[in-house]
Formats: C-alpha cells, structure tokens, sequence
C-alpha cells in the first residue's frame, strides 16, 4: 500500500495517484515569508504599469498609485505623460 496517511479508501495503486484523487493543493511560500496575497498585488501593479507602458505613458514608479495618477494625467492633457 503507497497510498498517503490520510487516506480514507487506501486502495491507491501509489503514493501519487492517492494524492492526485485528494486534489492536494501546493500551498505558496514566498522568500523572506511573503504570502500570494502580496505576491498577486505586486503582479497587478506590475500588469498595470506595462499597460500604461505599452500606450507611451511613463509612470514615475511602478507602484499602483503612480501608475493611476500618470494614467489620469495623460488622459485630461491628451497625451502621454512623461514622468521625469
């Protein structure tokens, strides 16, 4: 028997089809104790800036709010804000 601890059938032909049938899930782990959460915001941010990239816009940084306020900017003056 190769099946997991956890197992309630015990009826696995090994240890990775019973974990396949539990549907274990990885759980995310970031260096230095960082969690998906911020890992999934840091992503967006950067999702947003090479947006705002790809339409000539240069956002002071890559933070979320730079990135809002050069878009908005470059929206009311009619053209790509250039942040210097």
């Amino acid at each position: 028997m190769a099946c997991r601890s956890g197992c309630s059938t015990r009826d696995h032909a090994s240890w990775g089809e019973c974990a396949r049938a539990a549907s274990l899930k990885i759980a995310y782990c970031g260096i230095g104790g960082g969690d998906a959460t911020a890992q999934k915001k840091w992503d967006r941010e950067l999702d947003s800036y090479k947006s705002a990239r790809k339409q000539g816009i240069q956002p002071r940084t890559t933070k979320a709010g730079d990135v809002r306020a050069a878009v908005e900017i470059s929206d009311r003056i009619g053209s790509a804000f250039q942040a210097v």
